[in-house]
């Protein structure tokens, strides 16, 4: 009779924590709530383009007239504010931020993003390179960023001094624009990460990954 030794048997699957439940959570609702800003707010904007001659295709608006998508886009603006102010109030409070986005000097994001181009950048769950960080850090700034523009277009008498940062009503109409194309290429680069790497959403869904590969926050 053969005996096996304890030593013999496979080691069991250790799983370590990766994103803490808020920042799960965080993700998933803005990332609901920015979705349906971008389609309702491209309904809007084909009503008035800011760019005459530019449209987007109906069949990837959300809203069948305009005073639709207005009530829904600013259903979802609501959800992303209150979203992002316990986000932002968690990041610093918890030193989320400092600890997943921080160092961001240039030289730091050079060097990854001339790996990546070469194919050579290790990737691992839960720890962000400089190039995600800068990825990360602008996203955010962007939903500022739209969030305040879309408030000059919305009041732009009740908050003149804020459109007239931007260069009056119109020029917050620019920068809503572009703070939300920034926004849109975020998410088409993020996608495809995720496409190339499928590892990684298993983790913002679980909130953790395989011993060898947590490494994330733990807070």
């Amino acid at each position: 009779m053969t005996t096996t030794d304890a030593s013999d048997k496979p080691a069991p699957t250790r799983f370590k924590p990766v994103h803490p439940r808020l920042v799960r959570y965080w993700h998933w609702i803005n990332a609901f709530a920015i979705i349906v800003m971008i389609l309702s707010g491209w309904r809007i904007y084909n009503a008035s383009p800011v760019f005459p001659g530019f449209r987007f295709p109906n069949d990837f608006t959300i809203g069948s007239h305009l005073a639709g998508a207005l009530e829904i886009h600013f259903a979802a603006m609501w959800l992303l504010v209150i979203n992002a102010i316990i986000y932002l109030i968690y990041g610093f409070v918890s030193g989320h931020f400092r600890r997943n986005f921080l160092p961001l000097w240039p030289s730091l994001f050079w060097r990854d993003f001339n790996l990546a181009l070469d194919g050579k950048l290790e990737h691992h769950i839960g720890v962000y390179n400089a190039v995600q960080r800068v990825a990360y850090v602008g996203v955010i700034l962007a939903i500022i960023g739209v969030v305040l523009s879309g408030v000059a277009i919305w009041k732009p008498v009740q908050f003149q001094t804020l459109a007239a940062l931007m260069g009056g009503y119109e020029g917050a109409r620019i920068v809503h624009f572009l703070m939300m194309s920034a926004i849109v290429a975020f998410i088409l680069l993020h996608l495809a990460l995720v496409v190339a790497v499928p590892k990684t959403l298993w983790p913002m869904l679980w909130g953790r990954a395989r011993g060898e590969d947590g490494h994330g926050d733990k807070s």
